[in-house]
């Protein structure tokens, strides 16, 4: 995500660690992407033309090697799942899982997720958010990069119909009390859980590799669950 710095410099919220990329991976994306990829452009997204049918839409927002939104979708096949994801390693895995898997009802964008919300979804246009263990950039001097501000989750807010559900998780503590003071007062949401509290860990968020691996490691994970409420 872009946060505002100054006109000629914004501050992301990632840094494109590509990693070793496999042979497998490139070859995925050479050959599934013209499938299962969707490129950005300067109309807003018809996700009736992108999916091949009408359905509510559900959007993952930093996806990793996909685990989560993988099970998703083949869990709730009356839904489609839109995944954004900046690092091509992780796309060209879940590529082939989607290939392997038969999963029709995913599509997939390589972009930064503020400029694809801003620019290409239409408000109003989402049923569902998830954000699970983004960069929780530790560092205080760092934590400007967050992705979860109050600028962004007004941006949210608009994409998600009334009733639309944000569903996010970290591993950190301090990033979840920065969530929950930046949600709890922002407009327009409610907290399913009840006020100031987190939410029980969702049937929807699949135990992928990384939350187990910081289970093991002895860390405490922490979900929300807000619902975008009209009036605003």
């Amino acid at each position: 995500m872009i946060l505002p710095s100054s006109p000629h410099r914004p501050i992301r919220s990632f840094v494109r660690r590509e990693g070793r990329m496999t042979e497998a991976q490139r070859r995925a994306l050479a050959e599934l992407w013209p499938r299962y990829g969707v490129a950005p452009g300067d109309r807003p997204l018809d996700f009736s033309a992108i999916f091949g049918r009408e359905a509510p839409v559900h959007l993952e927002i930093g996806f990793g090697n996909g685990d989560a939104l993988a099970a998703m979708a083949a869990r709730h096949p009356e839904c489609n799942y839109l995944g954004i994801e900046v690092h091509r390693p992780g796309v060209g895995r879940l590529l082939r899982r989607i290939e392997a898997e038969g999963l029709a009802n995913v599509r997939l964008l390589c972009a930064d997720a503020s400029e694809v919300l801003a620019r290409d979804i239409l408000d109003e246009a989402l049923a569902a958010v998830y954000i699970f263990f983004p960069d929780p950039w530790p560092k205080k001097r760092h934590q400007k990069r967050r992705l979860v501000q109050p600028q962004f989750l007004e941006l949210l807010r608009r994409k998600l119909k009334i009733g639309g559900r944000l569903y996010l998780a970290t591993d950190w503590r301090d990033y979840a009390q920065g969530i929950l003071a930046a949600l709890t007062p922002a407009p327009g949401w409610d907290n399913v859980a009840g006020a100031g509290a987190f939410a029980p860990r969702p049937d929807e968020r699949p135990l992928t590799r990384f939350e187990a691996r910081g289970r093991r490691l002895g860390h405490e994970v922490f979900d929300f669950s807000f619902r975008r409420v009209g009036g605003y």
